[in-house]
């Protein structure tokens, strides 16, 4: 167990504990905070993605369990987010059902090709730079669907501080979630439809 492996077992260990955070009643704990401790947990799971790849490369430390387990908690981390976001955002229903079913989708469709890649003739299915952005685009959405409620807050409590007026705030209404959903929806689309037809020469249908 080198340290590329721990940090992928980290965040396998970090997904179910912000997934039952976002699923505990606003009585346990308040929105935004929730919100907050999620954000937290999510994105040091997304930095240990980063790390232990990047570290296991460059001393070496590449290992079966590792292979077989940081796509697996990859999309565990990716999956489990939306599911809870989408329990937890009502204003966000239509777009955060439509990522998570083209998220699922696109897994399977490649995970599949890997399998039949691989067992070909050299037939290596490696990780572009379309795959690395669509993963980024998709981190920084849950992100941004986390924190943009607790931005709104934050803002609305600084101007009502200066104008000394109490303001309607329309909590349904996140824009950044929208574009940012809307932006790895795209990048997941397209770096599923690279993947298809830049390995579909392996698909053989007469073998």
């Amino acid at each position: 167990m080198n340290l590329a492996n721990k940090l992928t077992v980290l965040r396998m260990i970090m997904v179910p504990i912000f997934m039952v955070v976002m699923l505990l009643p606003e009585s346990v704990i308040p929105f935004d905070v929730m919100c907050i401790i999620s954000a937290v947990l999510f994105i040091a799971a997304s930095i240990t993605d980063f790390l232990d790849g990047n570290i296991a490369r460059k001393n070496n430390l590449v290992t079966d369990f590792g292979k077989f387990m940081d796509p697996v908690a990859d999309k565990f981390m990716v999956i489990g987010a939306m599911f809870v976001l989408l329990y937890r955002f009502n204003n966000l229903t239509l777009p955060l059902m439509l990522s998570l079913i083209v998220i699922v989708f696109r897994e399977l469709a490649v995970t599949s090709m890997r399998l039949v890649a691989s067992s070909g003739k050299g037939g290596v299915l490696a990780a572009n730079y379309l795959g690395k952005l669509k993963t980024v685009s998709q981190i920084v959405a849950i992100s941004t669907i986390f924190l943009e409620p607790v931005l709104q807050y934050v803002i609305k409590l600084i101007v009502e501080a200066v104008t000394g007026e109490k303001l309607f705030w329309r909590t349904d209404i996140v824009p950044l979630s929208w574009l940012t959903i809307l932006f790895s929806l795209v990048m997941t689309v397209w770096s599923g439809l690279n993947y298809i037809f830049s390995y579909w020469k392996y698909l053989d249908p007469e073998k």
